[in-house]
């Protein structure tokens, strides 16, 4: 998004609206954001970006469109939390096997992808 069109505090709403809206898996809706400036990388101050909240909640369809659009697939919040172990935390398997095919990194963040299958009883998820 172009900061000389927008305020600080005007910039930091649309964020936050695009969080909801990946949060809520708003597809549609969040791509409009994407195609007019907003980074597929944006996130929340707690470095939860649109990706992982899409992760989280089990929105493959919203993960896909954000991966098109350039998300990165590894890129972790502050807890170094991956959106790849969140989902598989969350039991979206779904989501899991989009981010694989996206060449997520199994052995990225804390805990890695391969610990929270492994902690989940969701290892049939992950390649050997």
């Amino acid at each position: 998004m172009s900061d000389a069109a927008l305020t600080a505090e005007q910039t930091e709403r649309v964020v936050a609206m695009a969080l909801d809206l990946a949060r809520d898996g708003e597809t549609e809706r969040l791509v409009e954001f994407l195609d007019h400036g907003l980074p597929a990388d944006a996130a929340d101050p707690a470095g939860n970006t649109l990706l992982m909240l899409a992760a989280y909640h089990g929105h493959a369809g919203t993960v896909r469109a954000l991966l098109a659009r350039g998300a990165d697939p590894d890129l972790r919040n502050a807890r170094d939390q991956a959106p790849i172990a969140g989902a598989l935390f969350k039991g979206a398997d779904e989501v899991v096997t989009v981010l694989r095919e996206a060449g997520a990194d199994l052995d990225a963040g804390t805990p890695t992808a391969r610990a929270a299958a492994a902690l989940f009883g969701r290892e049939h998820l992950l390649p050997g």
